[in-house]
């Protein structure tokens, strides 16, 4: 969130206040939680917060001149938005790794997972389940559906791109493949 206020003085754009609210995890929609498990991190209940398998394959893709693809863990996104900045090198990715360890070790999953839907930024100085909710949909957190809870979850990768109010086709179709995925893992 300083990050970025610090951006818009930096583009010279005027103050926009951030929009946050926290809740507790008992005051957000069951559905949230399965919709960013489904889109984010599948194995999330398996891992103690780094997934190597999804590390390797990322390296292995780079390796092969195929880009460099994310492999982030629920848990690692915490850290990074927790205490890092999101630029990409070795040294960061070994700050966020030991920040993650961390975080496993003191934290349960719900606690993981409340703090990451909590943080998250879902728009333009728009961040947490509940302001994203009451933004988007003009309803607390705790009464998102389904379809909702995915199609917020479908614009997690990058919101200053992908719309909420506005889905393209892209949105539209990561929608649908987190529902099926939800569906796969047996949350509906």
């Amino acid at each position: 969130m300083l990050r970025t206020h610090i951006g818009d003085l930096r583009a010279d754009r005027p103050f926009t206040p951030i929009n946050q609210q926290w809740i507790s995890q008992d005051q957000i929609s069951p559905f949230v939680f399965k919709a960013v498990i489904a889109a984010e991190d599948q194995l999330f209940y398996q891992h103690s917060g780094l997934d190597f398998k999804a590390i390797s394959g990322a390296l292995r893709d780079y390796r092969a001149g195929r880009g460099l693809r994310g492999a982030s863990t629920i848990s690692q996104q915490v850290a990074k938005n927790l205490f890092l900045s999101p630029s990409r090198s070795l040294i960061r990715k070994a700050f966020e790794a030991w920040f993650t360890l961390w975080i496993e070790l003191l934290w349960s999953k719900e606690r993981i997972l409340e703090v990451y839907v909590n943080i998250a930024e879902w728009g333009d100085h728009l961040y947490g389940i509940e302001a994203a909710s009451q933004y988007y949909f003009n309803i607390p957190a705790g009464q998102l559906n389904i379809s909702q809870s995915a199609l917020l979850a479908a614009v997690l990768p990058n919101p200053h791109i992908y719309r909420v109010n506005n889905p393209n086709d892209h949105v539209r179709k990561r929608q649908r493949w987190i529902l099926k995925q939800m569906r796969n893992l047996g949350y509906y």
